[in-house]
């Protein structure tokens, strides 16, 4: 028993002799992290305050101020490994870091895309906080930029987050990433309507609008020949661009546009159809070859167009000259009792 204790106590003084010829290089071990540690806060506060008077840089100050922390984070401990750990070269630390590395690329190769991709939206600023995009299905305001998504607002309250490679790998349209926007909205007049004085009517109800730009000017073109209206393209432009503007925008022009076609006789016809007989055909055409309602070329008599009115007046006839019909034969029938004897 007491040669066990022995081991045990020689074991223990070689623990504490080992430890007391380590700690002056433990001791400044740790107070090279701390000095690396230090610096690596005073870096990142720098880089705050160099980016903090910039809106837009305001996230990627943030960004680059982790990244020069993290780095002179991870050289203090290097530093100070090599310094309680002498047996510890740089080139094993590298070479241990490239293999981690290597490592944890694949394990996490999506976070470290979107991280990668969330770098270069900010360095390349595609768009900037307080804008309002459209991604696919999702259109809000951009409220912040991460290294690993982007976060919107849209326009019923909700918060979007969409990941940045996402983002940097597809299309994204930015509403508001110029002072003017043109918006457009198509009208239809009737037929009977003449087109010149619709585009005068038009023209001076946009212009007549507050908010709509003198420059460029608003123009109202011709766009489609529909099936019961003439389409006329209203187009003007706004400023700024922004979605609550716009929406008010556009309520006061259409409905000025609106109430001065009324007001000067133009019509605003709804849409409308035309229903034919299988047999109505035009009795002017003459020409069957060239019939267009569905009876073919031949001889023989061209039929008259029919409508539901003449239809059911024919009908009418035809049964009442049925019935009258009836009603003489029982009556010769009566009046000749012989007849019916034999």
């Amino acid at each position: 028993m007491s040669v066990e204790v022995t081991a045990v106590w020689q074991k223990i003084q070689g623990m504490a002799n080992e430890f007391m010829v380590l700690l002056p290089n433990l001791v400044l071990a740790l107070i090279v992290f701390a000095i690396f540690f230090f610096i690596a806060r005073t870096l990142k506060r720098t880089v705050k305050k160099m980016t903090r008077s910039h809106r837009q840089a305001r996230n990627l100050g943030l960004v680059l101020g982790r990244l020069a922390q993290g780095t002179t984070i991870l050289a203090g401990l290097f530093i100070a490994l090599s310094i309680v750990i002498p047996s510890i070269k740089a080139a094993d630390l590298v070479q241990l870091l490239g293999i981690s590395g290597v490592a944890i690329g694949f394990a996490f190769r999506d976070i470290l895309q979107n991280f990668l991709a969330g770098i270069l939206i900010l360095l390349t600023e595609p768009f900037q906080i307080d804008d309002q995009i459209v991604f696919k299905d999702f259109e809000g305001t951009v409220e912040q930029i991460q290294t690993r998504a982007t976060m919107i607002r849209t326009y019923d309250g909700r918060r979007i987050v969409i990941p940045n490679s996402e983002l940097f790998t597809n299309s994204v349209t930015v509403n508001t990433a110029f002072n003017n926007r043109r918006l457009e909205h198509d009208i239809g007049i009737g037929y009977g309507d003449d087109i010149d004085t619709a585009r005068e009517l038009i023209l001076e109800a946009m212009n007549e609008t507050d908010g709509v730009l003198k420059n460029p000017a608003s123009d109202a073109i011709v766009v489609e020949l529909a099936g019961s209206t003439v389409n006329i393209r209203a187009r003007w432009w706004v400023q700024p661009p922004r979605r609550a503007d716009i929406l008010d925008l556009q309520d006061r022009v259409l409905t000025n546009i609106k109430n001065k076609l009324i007001a000067n006789g133009i019509d605003l016809p709804f849409p409308t159809q035309q229903i034919l007989f299988h047999d109505q055909t035009e009795a002017t055409d003459g020409d069957r070859t060239r019939q267009r309602e569905g009876w073919s070329a031949g001889k023989g008599e061209v039929p008259k167009s029919h409508s539901i009115s003449s239809a059911i007046r024919q009908l009418a006839e035809s049964q009442s000259q049925r019935n009258g019909a009836k009603e003489g034969n029982r009556s010769s029938a009566n009046h000749n009792p012989a007849q019916n004897d034999r």
